[in-house]
């Protein structure tokens, strides 16, 4: 098959009804504009949220200022004093961290942030790290290493 074989399946393609051609065609007289009115006129446009003139909702609710920005990563963040239950030497992932009760899902990025003390020496995973958080886990022994945002799905 080639591209200038492709044709629409049967029944997609239909004409469109013809307004307005007399009685006999189904849509005569109005031609499906109702009698009377703005909208039954010829040559009528009517600005997006005109209501009629009355006072619009845009202008009806209070001002909001400020912007917000789309791209913004939420993520879930996980404090040091928490990850002291682990035991010595494990590896803790986002998964492990789920296990835990830690995080509510795999789907939002987890940071690891530095509010606690650590005292063991953990090979930690995580999308994120603060500063604080990445030097006190390498002084207690243990390891920070950041993963793309991919590798937290199931």
């Amino acid at each position: 098959m080639r591209e200038h074989e492709l044709t629409p399946p049967k029944g997609a393609k239909r004409q469109s009804k013809r307004l307005g051609r007399g009685l006999g065609s189904g849509k005569g007289t109005y031609a499906g504009k109702g009698m009377k009115g703005q909208k039954s006129r010829s040559g009528v446009r009517m600005r997006p949220g005109f209501e009629g003139g009355q006072l619009p909702i845009i202008k009806r609710l209070p001002r909001q200022r400020g912007f917000r920005n789309f791209f913004r990563v939420e993520y879930q963040v996980v404090n040091l004093q928490a990850l002291d239950r682990f035991e010595d030497g494990t590896e803790v992932d986002p998964m492990e961290l789920l296990r835990a009760g830690l995080v509510r899902n795999l789907k939002t990025p987890v940071k690891i942030l530095g509010e606690g003390e650590i005292g063991k020496a953990l090979k930690l995973k995580a999308n994120k790290f603060s500063a604080t958080a990445r030097a006190r886990i390498e002084s207690a022994g243990g390891t920070a290493e950041e993963i793309g945002a991919t590798d937290t799905a199931i």
